[in-house]
């Protein structure tokens, strides 16, 4: 379930952005439940509601730093 929810925000990024702009989208099952400031705030809200474990909390910043990570990996010898 929650592989599907992150594929929906993928394909609807650019929408989510301009409807809720910069902010941590409570998503359960394609649809957004909220929309918070920062994270801890979107979790403590949406436990309150839904079991953990049942939704995802995605930032939405407008650029894909929000879904990417970059891991730099150096080697000295």
């Amino acid at each position: 379930m929650q592989d599907k929810d992150y594929n929906w925000f993928l394909s609807n990024y650019e929408e989510l952005f301009k409807q809720f702009g910069p902010s941590f989208l409570v998503i359960k099952d394609e649809a957004v439940l909220g929309s918070y400031g920062d994270f801890e705030e979107a979790v403590s809200n949406a436990m309150r509601t839904e079991e953990l474990g049942t939704f995802i909390v995605q930032e939405c910043n407008g650029d894909e730093s929000a879904y990417t990570v970059h891991i730099a990996s150096m080697n000295f010898r």
